[in-house]
Parts: C-alpha cells; sequence; structure tokens
C-alpha cells in the first residue's frame, strides 16, 4: 500500500498559487478518529477567507477544506466501518487541522455523517456543507413556516440555491436576488417565485411585492447589504445573517438602536456537523436520486484544477457549487 497522498496545501495568505499540490503522508487516525478516502470535495467562501489572509484561528501550513465526501478507510474504536459512504465537516478541518483538499482525511467521528448513495461523487460533493447551512438557517436561524414569504440576499450563491429549494419545499414563497441580469432566468428555473435583480434598493423592490415586508430573510451578501435588507422585512420578522460573498462580516460602530428598523429581529447562524441530521443528508440525497429535489447548479473540476476553481470562487465566475473530484473527471 502506498503511503503518500495527494494533497493541496495552503502555505501562507495570497494568491492561488499559494495552493500547492503535493505528497504529502496519509494521515494515521487515532482511535476516536476517521480517516476518509475523499472522493470529492466542495468550495466555500470560508476556504477563499482561509486563502486571503481573512480567517482567524488558522494554522499555516494547512490543508484547507470544511468538507468532504468519501469512504472510510479507517475507524479504530469506531462504530463505522471500512468502505462506508461519510460526508464529513466543520469543527476545525482545514484550519486547525488538515482538511478536505486531499485524498485522504482524518477527522473526529463526531464530525462524520454516514449515508448511502448511487448518486456520483460529483453530485454527493456538493451537498453536505451547503445543505448543513441551508438547513440550520432556515430552522435555527429564522424558524421558516409554510406559508410565510423568505428573501434570499444573495439567491445565485451555492446557498442560495440550496435555501431556496428547501424553503419551496416547506411551502414558503421566496424573493432571490441577484446582481447579474443574466442569472434572473436561472433563479426562476430553480423555483424562486420572485428574482429581483439587486441594483442597491432592494427593500424598495421587495415591498412593492410584499407591501407590509416579507417574513424572514436571509443575508448572504455580508454587511454592506445588511441594512437594505432589515429594510425589506416586516415588523417582527427575522432576518438571519449566514454568509459573507462580499468578505465584509463586521458592523463598524454598531448602534443597535440606531441600526435595526423598529420590531425587526436580527439573528445569525453557523453550524457543524451535529447539526446536519442523519436523516436530513439521506432524505435530501434520495430525492436528488429520484429526480425530484435540486439544490441547484454544480461545477465540477479534477484535483489539478484547484488553482481554476479558486479564481472561479474569488471571481463570482460561475453560479451554484463548485466541486473538486480526487479522481480523473470523466465525460
Amino acid at each position: 500500500m502506498t503511503t503518500t497522498m495527494r494533497a493541496v496545501v495552503l502555505t501562507e495568505p495570497g494568491p492561488v498559487e499559494n495552493l500547492r499540490t503535493g505528497e504529502l503522508p496519509i494521515p494515521q487516525p487515532e482511535p476516536g478518529r476517521v480517516r476518509i478516502a475523499v472522493r470529492a470535495f466542495g468550495l466555500n467562501r470560508s476556504e477563499l477567507h482561509l486563502r486571503l489572509g481573512l480567517a482567524e484561528g488558522a494554522r499555516l501550513p494547512v490543508v484547507p477544506g470544511i468538507e468532504a465526501v468519501g469512504v472510510v478507510d479507517a475507524a479504530p474504536g469506531s462504530d463505522l466501518r471500512r468502505g462506508q459512504q461519510v460526508a464529513a465537516l466543520m469543527g476545525g478541518m482545514g484550519r486547525v487541522f488538515d482538511g478536505g483538499y486531499a485524498e485522504y482525511t482524518v477527522v473526529p467521528r463526531a464530525q462524520v455523517v454516514p449515508f448511502r448513495s448511487d448518486l456520483p461523487w460529483a453530485v454527493l460533493g456538493a451537498v453536505p456543507e451547503t445543505l448543513q447551512t441551508a438547513y440550520g438557517s432556515l430552522t435555527t436561524g429564522l424558524d421558516l413556516k409554510a406559508g410565510q414569504t423568505l428573501l434570499i440576499r444573495g439567491g445565485t450563491s451555492a446557498l442560495g440555491y440550496a435555501t431556496a429549494a428547501l424553503a419551496r419545499d416547506l411551502g414558503a414563497t421566496v424573493l432571490a436576488t441577484t446582481r447579474q441580469r443574466d442569472r434572473l432566468d436561472t433563479l426562476a428555473a430553480y423555483g424562486v417565485d420572485h428574482p429581483i435583480l439587486d441594483d442597491g434598493a432592494v427593500a424598495e423592490q421587495v415591498r412593492r411585492i410584499v407591501p407590509d415586508g416579507v417574513d424572514a430573510a436571509l443575508e448572504l451578501v455580508g454587511t454592506p447589504t445588511l441594512p437594505d435588507t432589515l429594510a425589506a422585512t416586516r415588523v417582527h420578522g427575522t432576518v438571519c445573517f449566514a454568509g459573507m460573498l462580499s468578505n465584509r462580516w463586521t458592523v463598524p460602530d454598531f448602534y443597535p438602536i440606531g441600526y435595526l428598523p423598529r420590531g425587526v429581529r436580527l439573528s445569525a447562524y453557523g453550524g457543524e456537523a451535529s447539526d446536519l441530521p442523519a436523516e436530513v443528508l439521506q432524505g435530501v440525497l434520495d430525492r436528488i436520486a429520484e429526480g425530484t429535489f435540486t439544490l441547484g447548479p454544480t461545477h465540477v473540476y479534477g484535483f489539478d484544477q484547484i488553482h481554476q476553481a479558486h479564481r472561479d470562487l474569488e471571481s463570482n465566475a460561475v453560479s451554484g457549487k463548485l466541486v473538486v473530484l480526487t479522481t480523473p473527471v470523466t465525460g
């Protein structure tokens, strides 16, 4: 058996060239930890923030990647069996310890969610972290109910599409924004009831559709658009801050009484593997396999295309989720 693996290592913050692909020793799992043979991993803004030097508490050099899917390769002292399909996410992956941008990764058992699926790895790789955040934002962050209205600020992100799909499935009416006119039709094609071109004054457009304001709003762009999103929300409605597509997540000199509209509630969401119930993951995968559900468009890259994938992530060149396969891309 070979003792080395391919991995992407971030040596220091900076351009995509600082992501260096090379050989590392295959990591050895201690009891209570699981070694996963990675088949695919999704890209996330968190990893862009890491590369740009915006992440706090990260050690360098590190193998990035806050999520991965694959099969159990070794799991000493665990209930998991070798060859079992699993997803791993969060909990310090790709920051505190080496993450998913590799052919093997070792993570604590608590961060592993088992599943069973015949879907291609390119499809499976798009699901775990996006689903976890979308599901948690709607349940914990917003407590969205059937019949309510939801605004998604940043609708053509992977998280935007996934949240729209879950909200529509729940029975909510979905409004979602994009800054690119040519993506309005894509939002509609993926079930958004009211696609909105983000011209910086989204609240005015929202209130022409929902005069009293939406019941709930998911802020995925960041603090630059948060005041406008709050203004689009009704009294006793809730805005959940869960994303930072703008790479800005703090509000300077925050004064709540002056910043928050009267009666509008502001929450936030950031979850862990434990916030994605195994039955929720399995149910979504089963429905994707049946062709009755989708979390949005996916763009697939080979392992050696990590630089291009990160360029596309940083420039918002593609709409939806970016997934990297550790095995050769075919078709």
